[in-house]
């Protein structure tokens, strides 16, 4: 039987904390951290250890380079040559066959487009990578004389594959001293459970029927593309943000406290909440670095709008090598120039329209998101109406809705604050040493490890696991 990703990470995390507490100095244990690390990003291709490896010893030697020098021009100078490698590899790795693709069809040159295969996470740590440059030259953190610690800083297994994109000054002192409390492994081992619950069972679940209904698009009903989608917009962010979870647990265990990536998204009452909620992380990254550098909006409305275009045309192509990417990321544009200089006081005075009006917008991003193949993006919205006279409904979707419902009406609530709310509620009227939460106390202890077992119960022979965001 071959055992699925997820059961790997997890027997692969308890034999790192088994190890890990073995060791009493912070040092013997970043060690450890590093070494399984390591073997962990080995595990998808050794040879891409090795740029793993160069492109971390880059980023060490021209922040201390940058740090070294007193004149602004020598620090521009390895701000650019940082720059210059850390994304021309990206460029090559994860453009440079898309690139070539599009020249080879309108000039025929050249004959032959090379297939360069993606490095897996290589959006990520390079974004971090270059974050910490940046850091360095902005005079925000101090530069790591150690190699080995950027290293360590850019590839933990926790989240070096797909994100959260953890900057280098949330860990930099925590590299070099932490303490890990009971609590910080209680709440590590919930956060982990959750996340792996999340993906193992619902996340997958959603899956299976997205890609039921959109794996044949062109024979589907409307009704039948409308569920998968659903689906899909359901399972991305349960997906990603299952990631997240147990990145952010399996931090918590040995002592790193990750900021949070997502903030129930699909609650968002506009495009610009939505975005301020989904991939915070990545949000941050291109505000930080791409829209206030360029001015921001304190140059006036034309140079606002066109620092907006230069950011989610940059977070379109981030995604992906694919023209889907691009018009995903213009797509959000549009919506929230619209919002900024129309729709913003409209959606003020409509709170209940505003959150019907964000979650249609989202959804038909997820669309555009979704079909790298323009012609079929194209046949799925004109099929979502049902312009292309296609079935409104058939016996497949409506199957489809039936056996699904109960674990549907879940999924949406698991989307949503719901959950936390209630839990938060009965924690401010419980009384401290009551029953009520003596009773708290022990489903909070109960829970997680329900949940570990009912995901390891849905891993055990299926090998369907697919994280969306490995490919990014």
């Amino acid at each position: 039987m071959v055992f699925s990703s997820l059961i790997f990470v997890f027997l692969f995390l308890t034999l790192n904390l088994a190890v890990y507490s073995l060791a009493r100095s912070v040092k013997v244990r970043n060690v450890i951290l590093l070494l399984f690390s390591l073997v962990f990003y080995a595990w998808g291709g050794v040879q891409y250890l090795f740029l793993l490896l160069g492109m971390s010893a880059c980023s060490w030697f021209c922040a201390v380079q940058i740090q070294k020098r007193g004149e602004e021009k020598g620090k521009k100078l390895w701000m650019a040559i940082e720059c210059a490698v850390l994304l021309g590899l990206l460029g090559i790795f994860k453009y440079l066959t898309f690139v070539l693709s599009n020249l080879q069809l309108w000039t025929g040159f050249p004959e032959v487009v090379p297939r360069i295969v993606l490095p897996i996470g290589i959006s990520f740590y390079t974004f971090q990578l270059l974050s910490y440059v940046i850091e360095v030259y902005r005079g925000d953190v101090e530069a790591q004389p150690k190699y080995w610690k950027v290293l360590l800083y850019c590839s933990l297994f926790h989240q070096c594959i797909a994100g959260p994109i953890v900057r280098y000054q949330t860990v930099a002192e925590e590299i070099d001293e932490r303490h890990v409390s009971v609590d910080d492994i209680a709440e590590g081992i919930r956060r982990f459970c959750v996340g792996l619950a999340k993906k193992a069972i619902l996340a997958n679940s959603c899956a299976s029927i997205a890609d039921t209904f959109l794996e044949n698009t062109a024979s589907a009903s409307t009704a039948g593309l409308w569920l998968g989608m659903f689906c899909y917009m359901l399972q991305i962010y349960l997906d990603f943000s299952a990631y997240s979870d147990m990145a952010i647990g399996m931090g918590r265990m040995v002592g790193f406290h990750y900021l949070e990536n997502f903030n129930y998204p699909y609650a968002a009452s506009s495009v610009q909440d939505f975005w301020r909620r989904w991939h915070i992380s990545l949000s941050t990254f291109f505000r930080d670095y791409i829209y206030i550098p360029l001015g921001g909006n304190r140059k006036g409305q034309l140079f606002t709008v066109r620092n907006m275009l230069a950011v989610w045309f940059l977070t379109g192509l981030w995604h992906g090598a694919s023209w889907n990417y691009i018009l995903w990321g213009l797509y959000y544009f549009v919506f929230l120039v619209l919002e900024r200089f129309v729709l913003k006081k409209i959606l003020a005075r409509l709170p209940v329209i505003n959150h019907v009006y964000t979650l249609i917008v989202v959804f038909f991003g997820w669309v555009i998101f979704k079909f790298e193949s323009l012609p079929q993006l194209g046949s799925v919205l004109v099929g979502l109406f049902a312009a292309d006279g296609r079935k409104l409904w058939d016996l497949t979707a409506s199957y489809g809705f039936q056996n699904n419902m109960f674990l549907l009406a879940f999924c949406v609530i698991a989307v949503t604050p719901l959950g936390k709310k209630l839990r938060d509620f009965v924690y401010a009227h419980v009384e401290e040493g009551s029953a009520g939460a003596a009773v708290m106390n022990v489903l909070d202890a109960v829970l997680p490890v329900i949940l570990l077992f009912l995901s390891m119960f849905a891993l055990v022979g299926n090998s369907y696991n697919p994280f969306l965001y490995f490919q990014f």
